[in-house]
């Protein structure tokens, strides 16, 4: 007896032995994992979170490079939009005077014009000392707050947007409802009670650990941060479920620790084969051009291979250790049989692929006429945060602001002039703000030229003095050539000369009256926060409010017209930027983006679909089911008239056909096992009962973390991706149980015809009674059998005879007998 299990030790596959060791070694990968989780706790910290799309955008694109520019020149100072509801215009006069007066407060745009006062509602413009993330700007925000507290208050603007924090909190809840769901859907699909806690302290570690590493990236962005968890738990629990399953059935014939081998060694090639999918159709999103899908996807791949990990090293030990609890928390089966629905399917095989051919025509048509927007100013959402609620409150009453920035050459105060005055003129503009067109003094604007006597004369100072000022300023600019002329007809742009004044008033050399280095004191502070805003090391920027939508047709149409304009003053090139350049830029890789991962999503599935099969052909009927479900899912848009942002496309038409395919190949892989062994009708039928409980509880678990997603996010592209991916696997489920049995039925005969092995065509052969079998047979005999043997057998037969014969008996009983001859023989209990 001590022999056999050495030699049954002889014999075990390598896998065998990664899996003993696995189970073996538990307690030591139980240590690993403590330390881990430790490590990732404190970890998970350490990454930034980058709430900011645009910054995704592809380097070549116009936006991505204004920005940087931006980033690099200017000073964007923090300004909020407040609008503060039932008030008299006296009482908002006086308001403002004290909100001006609150340190880190800039300035306060408001009077009695419709653009800050209609209907009892005062909007204040206000511009603060710091940029938007200041703590200066935040602090006084905070006060105008206080200030305001008793009013009916409405606050926008990009100072102290706590998008982030109430999105954390968001999540947080829809973590605790996608739990308690998984909890009950496992309770419902489980066999036994204590297989639960076990798939939750594995999912737990998994998504503990993917969370914890994220900081290897540097910066990952907020839509990353706030679906990776949720979407982790969905999209891999599959794998959990498969090991328990696996271990369920080999606990009946084997000691605990046997069956946790042999279930692993027998679940990892399964599982490894199910994740390839998820991960084809995730690592595809890593080839769009906008960096946001790079960013998701390599979060998402990093979340099922960690969560792989745990499946395979942490979770066999746990199904050792509870093995005992397991045994004895056994319950009854509560996922019913779903024979009467296989049977309709069976019945209605001529009626609903036809059927299924229109939807996926009307399908395909209505969702390339969906209406993508690319910008989230234009979505809803159904859940709306305070920040929300107060902008649609604000454009409602006063309008909403699309500010557009234009960036070119600096230098040239004349050119830049002459495009404001021009830009000026235009319809579409309300108001052009640049130096060259803001006032000073007396009508002057800032880039005026003026002569030593207009200065003289503008500023009340000595003509002799302003000529010596007009020389020093020629030296110091090293304009020696009008030292030689003659400085009388020298022209300096009024900005330059009032900056050069201020300088040589601190320096001592130049005093002027009280009432003079008041206002130059005064004008000094204005000029520097002009120049901040407006004029860098290389580029001057004009800033556009344009009466325009963000997006639309006749906004795109505009910036044609605006890069027409730019382009005739500097034909060296000038830069847009803006909102509108930015949902402009991504509509225009949408398209590329759009085409290369559908190309890319199906020829990575499809090929992991081709090993797994050995057929061309039944992966090209999953593919159609997994397709059509896309197409039908992404035609609910166009019929609502509702805009879908364009991101929601991508990420969950990989998903769906990376995660929902696993539906698919369960049932296949379920009926060409079983049409070997029974007639296709039947084998169709047993293919749904035997895939539902998996179908069911991975597909309830991902449809419910997408609703829950899309219903308590108040972010409005995570809200539709959310909505889409919710929506997407329910018509995949039901495509999948209604759809592709009828598919599999009648094209059996493309899956025999492009199969890639050589199959021998046996009839079956059903008979039932009292029956003397000899040769070689496959099939059902009151259970499975695969075996040479000679005796008669009392029961039913239906398999097929590779050599020899079955016949009824004609003569007296001969004693029953079954010798097997082959040590082949396999039986699966048929009761």
């Amino acid at each position: 007896m001590n022999g056999q299990p050495a030699q049954a030790a002889e014999k075990q596959s390598p896998i065998e032995r990664v899996a003993a060791f696995i189970v073996d070694k538990r307690k030591a990968f139980y240590l690993i994992y403590i330390g881990f989780a430790i490590f990732c706790v404190f970890a998970g910290s350490w990454v930034s979170v980058n709430d900011d799309l645009t910054s995704y955008l592809p380097d070549t694109t116009e936006t991505r490079q204004g920005l940087t520019i931006m980033d690099d020149e200017f000073v964007t100072f923090g300004t909020s939009r407040i609008m503060v509801d039932n008030i008299s215009c006296d009482q908002a006069l006086r308001l403002s005077e004290q909100v001006e007066e609150i340190e880190g407060v800039k300035s306060v745009a408001f009077d009695d014009s419709p653009d800050h006062y209609q209907n009892g509602a005062a909007l204040f413009s206000i511009t603060y000392d710091g940029t938007a993330e200041d703590p200066v700007s935040l602090t006084a925000l905070e006060e105008v707050k206080s200030l305001l507290e008793g009013y009916d208050v409405y606050v926008t603007g990009d100072t102290g947007d706590s998008a982030s924090d109430s999105l954390a909190a968001e999540m947080q809840v829809v973590m605790v409802i996608a739990v308690v769901i998984i909890l009950l859907v496992l309770l419902f699909t489980s066999q036994t009670y204590m297989e639960i806690p076990v798939m939750v302290l594995t999912f737990g570690m998994a998504a503990l650990m993917n969370k914890g590493t994220n900081f290897l990236f540097g910066e990952i962005s907020f839509i990353s941060d706030s679906v990776a968890v949720v979407l982790q738990l969905a999209l891999a629990i599959d794998y959990a479920i498969i090991l328990c399953h696996r271990y369920t059935e080999e606990r009946e014939r084997l000691e605990a620790r046997e069956a946790v081998v042999a279930a692993l060694s027998k679940a990892i090639p399964e599982i490894s084969g199910s994740s390839l999918t998820t991960i084809s159709g995730l690592g595809a999103m890593c080839f769009m051009q906008f960096g946001i899908g790079r960013d998701l996807g390599v979060i998402l791949m990093k979340a099922i291979v960690l969560s792989l990990l745990s499946v395979f090293t942490l979770m066999p030990g746990l199904l050792m250790s509870f093995s005992g609890l397991i045994d004895r928390t056994h319950h009854k089966n509560f996922v019913p049989k779903i024979t009467a629905w296989g049977k309709l399917a069976v019945r209605t095989r001529f009626i609903m692929p036809p059927v299924f051919v229109v939807l996926i025509i009307l399908g395909f048509l209505l969702s390339n006429r969906c209406p993508y927007a690319y910008g989230t100013t234009d979505l809803t959402t159904i859940r709306q945060n305070d920040a929300q609620i107060a902008q649609v409150k604000v454009n409602s009453t006063f309008g909403q602001v699309n500010t557009l920035a234009v960036l070119v050459p600096q230098g040239d105060y004349e050119t830049e002039g002459r495009l404001l005055r021009e830009l000026e003129r235009l319809d579409e503009t309300d108001t052009v703000l640049g130096l060259s067109n803001v006032e000073a003094m007396d009508g002057y604007v800032l880039t005026d030229r003026l002569t030593p006597r207009q200065f003289a004369e503008l500023t009340d100072l000595d003509v002799e003095a302003a000529r010596l000022l007009y020389s020093a300023y020629a030296v110091s600019h090293e304009s020696y050539g009008q030292l030689v002329s003659g400085v009388e007809n020298y022209g300096v742009p009024l900005i330059d000369m009032f900056l050069f004044v201020y300088d040589q008033m601190q320096e001592g050399y130049l005093t002027l009256d009280a009432d003079m280095t008041e206002t130059i004191e005064d004008l000094h502070t204005q000029l520097t926060d002009a120049q901040l805003q407006l004029k860098g090391e290389n580029y001057s920027r004009l800033v556009l409010q344009l009466n325009l939508p963000e997006e639309s047709e006749e906004t795109f149409a505009f910036l044609d017209t605006l890069h027409s304009i730019v382009g005739k003053y500097y034909p060296e090139g000038a830069y847009l930027v803006g909102n509108s350049t930015s949902n402009f830029d991504l509509s225009t890789s949408f398209g590329n983006d759009n085409l290369l991962i559908g190309i890319l999503t199906i020829v990575f599935v499809i090929l992991v679909l081709i090993f797994t099969f050995k057929s061309s052909g039944l992966p090209v009927l999953l593919i159609l089911v997994i397709q059509g479900s896309v197409w039908i899912n992404f035609s609910f848009p166009t019929l609502q008239h509702s805009p879908l942002f364009f991101l929601s496309y991508l990420v969950v038409s990989s998903i769906q056909m990376g995660a929902n395919i696993d539906y698919a190949i369960v049932i296949a892989n379920r009926y060409v096992e079983l049409k070997r062994e029974m007639p296709l009708k039947d084998a169709v039928i047993e293919s749904l009962n035997e895939a539902f409980p998996t179908i069911i509880t991975s597909g309830t678990i991902l449809a419910s973390a997408g609703i829950l997603i899309g219903f308590l996010s108040s972010n409005p592209a995570i809200s539709s991706i959310g909505v889409c991916l919710g929506r997407g696997t329910l018509i995949s489920i039901f495509l999948v149980m209604g759809i592709l049995p009828q598919i599999l039925l009648l094209g059996d005969i493309i899956i025999e015809k492009t199969s890639f092995t050589l199959k021998a065509c046996l009839p079956l052969q059903s008979q039932t009674g009292k029956l003397f079998v000899d040769g070689h047979i496959r099939g059902y005999v009151s259970g499975m059998v695969d075996a040479d043997f000679t005796g008669v057998l009392h029961g039913t037969i239906n398999a097929a005879v590779a050599a020899g014969a079955i016949q009824k008996e004609q003569s007296a009983d001969p004693p029953p007998r079954i010798e097997g001859d082959s040590p082949r023989e396999e039986a699966q209990s048929h009761a």
